[in-house]
């Protein structure tokens, strides 16, 4: 799947257990899922903390403020609502990484971001 540099993204990531979900914005989601991953385990981030690089959930915008707008409302939102949003696109909850990102996960010597 291509994905446009000069769009914006939303997504959800989860850890491996999908006990914990992070809402985030990036204009170059492949990118940014490598950056997750590359973070794990690492307590200096929410995402890093708890192991989210597990892509459930994503949405295109191509205004940066319209983008930035959507993720504080998602965040505000109580878990079960974000569950319910999850299933409108993604009901078995699978991990997308491979559908953004291609072959996954990154090697340490992955060069392309």
């Amino acid at each position: 799947m291509h994905f446009d540099l000069n769009s914006y993204y939303v997504y959800i990531v989860t850890n491996s257990g999908k006990t914990t979900l992070y809402i985030g914005v990036t204009n170059n989601l492949a990118a940014r899922l490598k950056e997750h991953w590359s973070n794990r385990g690492k307590p200096l981030s929410f995402a890093g903390k708890y192991y989210c690089y597990n892509l459930i959930y994503y949405e295109t915008y191509s205004n940066i403020q319209t983008a930035i707008s959507r993720e504080k409302e998602i965040k505000k939102w109580n878990r079960k609502k974000k569950e319910d949003l999850i299933h409108l696109k993604n009901p078995r909850w699978l991990f997308l990484n491979r559908e953004v990102y291609g072959d996954w996960p990154p090697g340490d010597n992955d060069r392309r971001f």
